[in-house]
């Protein structure tokens, strides 16, 4: 089984941030475009998460069928299809549709990143590759909204998904003579492809899905501050793009700098309090965006700090939940490793994409929408976990 360079799994997972934060400081101008609504336009990153999302279980049985060498190629394929679908749409539905495709793409091709680790490393080596693909996928957000802005500035919003398809032909290139085949020769392929009766036992474990619902609410919150943000900065607020990317990268770069701290934090903690004090933030940034937005304390700082400020517990949040609670959601499936975390990133990325598209079609404007989000499900979640008599829902096994 021969070994894959750690640059091309971090390519390999570099697909699904940027189709998602590159064209971020576009949104309000491709809105106006194609004569859209703010909630319409942001339904292009929601369909992008939910489809994948939906991914995880329909491409993960066809990576252990037909290899992590077709499935990637034929996934850098699809994306850089449908970024040029993207480039060239004239009308709304068209794009939607691009977005459904490259999301199904881009979780094709971070399933067989984190697939050949698996195959290709022991334990103590996958721990530190995870954490190196991890870095990756945070280091873009500081990065593709500078550069998307730039691209629109100079080339039009359509210039950003002419990017993402050259970005998938060199990939689609270096893929073909790069990665090798990983696929254990023990790996099962025979019966039906879907078995989703396998799922059951894994819905019916009540630490799953508790845990899998925190990485859901705190992936909604994120979704929603990411989908609001550039609508709201640069839509109602007037600030220019560059600026926007500027205070975006920063928060990113915050996210980026909790990423790296946050093992030594559970180090620390453990997995149960960190996912503790990963939610009391999210609730903090709540309560601190309705103070900035509904007190006094709006005539003292301007309306794009008093959004973006309190995100910042967001953005810390969020990179000190999810490997916890992940932890936390698989440390029953041993042997079911593979359709639990299939499962978990349904949940994950489809259910926060639902929440967060269902939020879009109220009348909040965005600082009430995302505190509300931020505020209700991980309120609950604590509240659950202060309840001594569901303790078998959230505690470690010992």
């Amino acid at each position: 089984m021969s070994k894959v360079s750690l640059p091309i799994l971090m390519l390999l997972v570099v697909f699904s941030p940027l189709a998602i934060d590159i064209y971020l400081p576009s949104m309000p101008t491709m809105a106006a475009e194609f004569s859209v609504s703010d909630s319409q336009i942001q339904s292009t990153l929601i369909i992008f998460l939910f489809a994948m999302g939906l991914g995880q279980l329909l491409i993960g049985p066809l990576v252990d069928k037909f290899g992590r060498r077709p499935v990637a190629l034929v996934g850098a394929c699809v994306y850089g299809l449908s970024s040029t679908l993207a480039a060239l749409a004239t009308h709304f539905d068209v794009l939607l549709l691009s977005r459904l495709l490259q999301g199904l793409a881009a979780c094709a091709t971070s399933i067989v990143a984190f697939t050949v680790v698996r195959d290709c490393f022991d334990t103590k080596q996958m721990a530190k590759i995870y954490s190196y693909l991890n870095g990756a996928i945070c280091v873009i957000p500081a990065l593709a909204p500078s550069f998307g802005g730039l691209l629109a500035l100079q080339f039009g919003w359509r210039s950003t998904f002419v990017f993402m398809t050259v970005f998938a032909v060199i990939m689609l290139v270096v893929l073909s003579l790069k990665l090798k085949e990983t696929k254990p020769e023990h790996t099962i392929i025979d019966g039906k492809l879907y078995h989703w009766e396998r799922y059951l036992p894994i819905l019916s474990e009540p630490r799953f899905m508790f845990y899998a619902l925190c990485c859901m609410s705190c992936m909604a919150a994120i979704l929603s501050y990411v989908a609001y943000s550039p609508i709201w900065l640069i839509g109602k607020l007037g600030v220019s793009e560059l600026k926007f990317s500027a205070l975006f990268g920063f928060n990113a770069v915050i996210n980026i700098i909790a990423c790296f701290a946050a093992p030594k934090i559970i180090q620390r903690l453990g997995n149960r309090p960190t996912v503790l004090v990963a939610l009391g933030l999210l609730v903090a940034t709540a309560l601190l965006t309705f103070v900035l937005h509904h007190t006094s304390l709006a005539k003292i700082i301007t309306p794009d700090l008093a959004f973006m400020l309190p995100m910042l517990g967001l953005c810390i949040g969020f990179a000190f939940l999810l490997g916890p609670a992940t932890s936390m959601a698989l440390s029953c499936f041993g042997s079911r490793a593979g359709t639990a975390t299939a499962l978990l990133g349904c949940i994950q990325m489809s259910g926060a994409a639902i929440i967060a598209g269902g939020l879009q079609h109220t009348s909040l404007q965005a600082p009430d929408a995302v505190a509300l989000i931020c505020f209700v499900l991980p309120a609950l979640h604590l509240l659950i976990m202060a309840r001594p008599n569901l303790k078998h829902w959230h505690y470690e096994q010992s």
